[in-house]
């Protein structure tokens, strides 16, 4: 049954918005609700909107899932929201356990033939980042533009071929939520406060602003990758079956994931697989409406953090002259010292995975001393094998060639998903944020990251029929290419033997581009693709675009041109240590909505209002050059008196230019041998 309504969650809460300021995202209006045909209790809110595609006759979703408590057992006695998980260990939740989670999707259609296109979910990483990045950032049917207002097409969206679902997992990710609470948000310092009901509406500015977040409470949450599996499995149990436009005749489903979707995409899959095989053979006694079977057939993982003890041995050389540019991103004492770290990490994460064998085989951090372990294990690897890094180098942590704060991926999204007028498009009744600390918290706390399984996993679904495509970024740290090909090397399958006689051949992007290197054995294959940070799609979207189709529609990543069908083994180099050349850095600028990418006398002048504000771009000589219409345009309406969008005292006074790397940090062989102050920017991919 279809009815226009409100998410019953959000009723209150938006009338205190109303009537409090218009900054609070209006009550969404024109949304459609779709009541589960199993008497269930989940329901799919959505709407149609043409926000990002606009190719003519393409169409595009977006909406919640619903689900209520209780939604199903597994055998773990949940009585709270199914995308929860509470510590068997830690205090009552704070908000109450009998409210829905609401998770939040944006369907686009694929342009060419979406009846017989098969379906693509797409996941960010963090954990807790926002698939909205992939979105308007990577791999989406659109960019968000400069003035934080409109969008442009993308050519390489991935939508050309496939039906795409963006997925803001796990709950309180982006615009998924459980209970909603109004809120100030300082930009400058990340300080989140409650706005009572009772409380005053401050006055707002350019970085100091109200909002209406999620609850905020970690225990309201996916507790790790193996809870959050089981929650984003309840969500594709209703999804599929419920949903009203998707209609394939193609009913494969892929995933693919980015960063600590190295983790998500090897969980998911697995118990996807497992609870198929459970549905098959009877053994699973779910609900009527949770004996779906989804034909799972691609996992791709992009710039995937898989498995720590295989990894964490790559991250030195990555740092220091072994990543395939000559880059001394570090001096040689720090690299040495980075080494040295090596053995006493791996030893702290086997004693993780001991403890975990012993009493959390199923790693659903149900163990405070087996949480603490892990988490001390993965404290200690990052603080001697990663930290050094990032304190010595003063290079991006996504991008080995790029000085910290970085340009790139541009961040115009973050203010595009908080316009009014686009929260109303979309039918959202909270702001956007891209990143939430309190689903990071859940994942980090009970050490999910060190602990084992996923190697394990992978093998399953090659098993079992599944495609696999790990696929790097040669300038990346956080997931190092040469330890992604490490991990490939390691997964012990029926093709192990196969894949280890495989070679390393060229990827031809296209007739003048060769965009990287794949070895590639049966369902398996790993990729090198060169000159690209973190977030693939974004640094080189046509090689990125060529993977993924090939990978999905069974052909060789090299050419795209033979069928892996059969044994397809890949011809080429004995190994994928090809020597580049670095490109140079564009000009720097500052955006308030990602504070992080400012330098230290940027934010000194947004926090004492001498900084001049355009559509959220910090106005300097470099963002001047960088976006002349958008500056001209905030200029022109300024001189005519309309509102100066700044920090209070704004004295519109222009700070000097400032050319951040551009032409001051060369190729291969260039080093930093002075101490620079950095902070890590978070895009979305934190690893």
């Amino acid at each position: 049954m279809i009815t226009c309504s409100t998410p019953a969650a959000a009723v209150a809460l938006l009338a205190l918005a109303s009537s409090a300021n218009a900054q609070f995202p209006a009550e969404p209006a024109g949304i459609k609700v779709l009541e589960s045909r199993f008497g269930d209790g989940v329901t799919i809110s959505y709407k149609e909107n043409d926000l990002c595609e606009t190719t003519p006759g393409v169409r595009s979703y977006s909406g919640h899932v619903h689900l209520p408590p209780g939604t199903a057992e597994l055998g773990q006695g949940q009585d709270y929201p199914i995308n929860t998980a509470r510590r068997p260990y830690s205090q009552p939740l704070v908000d109450d356990p009998t409210d829905d989670s609401v998770q939040f999707f944006w369907f686009f259609e694929a342009r060419n033939d979406p009846s017989n296109a098969p379906t693509v979910i797409w996941l960010n990483g963090g954990p807790g980042s926002s698939s909205m990045y992939g979105i308007l950032e990577e791999n989406g049917p659109c960019y968000a533009n400069p003035d934080s207002n409109s969008t442009r097409l993308s050519e390489w969206s991935w939508n050309n071929q496939a039906n795409m679902l963006y997925l803001d997992q796990p709950v309180q990710v982006g615009f998924s939520y459980d209970t909603l609470q109004n809120v100030t948000r300082d930009l400058l310092t990340g300080e989140v406060s409650l706005l009572n009901a009772t409380d005053p509406v401050p006055e707002q500015n350019t970085t100091f602003l109200t909002g209406t977040f999620p609850s905020r409470e970690p225990n309201n949450t996916a507790f790790g990758s193996v809870n959050g599996a089981v929650a984003a499995w309840h969500f594709a149990q209703a999804w599929f079956q419920e949903f009203p436009h998707l209609l394939p005749n193609d009913t494969r489903l892929s995933l693919a994931a980015q960063s600590y979707g190295g983790r998500y995409g090897p969980a998911m899959f697995t118990f996807w697989e497992e609870q198929n095989q459970r549905i098959e053979n009877g053994s699973w006694d779910g609900g009527e409406g949770e004996q779906f079977i989804l034909h799972l057939d691609t996992l791709l993982m992009i710039s995937g953090c898989v498995d720590r003890y295989v990894q964490y041995p790559y991250y030195p050389q990555q740092a220091f002259r072994g990543n395939g540019y000559g880059i001394e991103a570090v001096n040689e004492t720090v690299y040495n010292a980075m080494v040295e770290s090596v053995p006493e990490c791996l030893q702290r994460i086997q004693t993780c995975r001991d403890a975990a064998a012993e009493s959390d085989p199923e790693n659903l951090g149900i163990d405070a001393t087996v949480n603490e372990l892990c988490e001390e294990a993965e404290g200690f690897c990052r603080s001697h094998i990663v930290s050094p890094y990032t304190q010595y180098s003063g290079l991006d942590y996504y991008d080995i060639t790029t000085q910290s704060p970085p340009p790139f991926p541009p961040p115009f999204h973050e203010g595009f998903l908080n316009r009014e007028w686009v929260q109303a498009e979309l039918g959202v009744p909270l702001n956007w944020t891209g990143s939430s600390p309190q689903a990071s918290a859940a994942y980090r706390d009970m050490g999910d990251y060190p602990r084992d399984s996923w190697l394990d996993d992978l093998a399953f679904l090659l098993d079992n029929g599944i495609k696999v495509s790990l696929v790097h970024g040669d300038l990346d740290f956080a997931c190092p290419w040469a330890s992604g090909d490490a991990v490939a090397k390691a997964i012990n399958w029926t093709g192990s033997a196969g894949y280890a006689a495989a070679q390393y051949a060229e990827i031809q992007t296209n007739d003048s581009y060769v965009g990287g290197l794949v070895r590639q054995h049966g369902n398996l294959s790993y990729v090198r693709t060169y000159q690209a940070g973190h977030a693939i799609p974004a640094y080189q979207p046509e090689t990125a675009y060529k993977i993924f189709t090939r990978a999905l529609f069974n052909l060789d990543i090299a050419t795209g041109t033979e069928s892996t069908a059969g044994n397809y083994t890949s011809t080429g180099r004995d190994d994928a240590n090809v020597q580049l050349q670095a490109t140079r850095q564009d000009p720097t600028y500052c955006y308030t909505y990602a504070p992080d990418g400012c330098y230290d006398w940027q934010q000194e002048a947004l926090s004492n209002g001498t900084a001049s504000i355009c559509n959220w771009i910090f106005v300097d000589a470099n963002s001047t050059r960088l976006f002349p219409e958008v500056i001209a345009r905030c200029r022109a309406e300024w001189g005519a008196g309309a509102q100066h969008e700044t920090t209070p005292g704004n004295s519109s006074h222009e700070l000097a230019e400032f050319e951040g790397a551009a032409g001051r940090l060369g190729g291969r062989g260039w080093s930093v041998s002075t101490l620079v102050a950095v902070v890590v920017a978070v895009l979305g991919f934190v690893a």
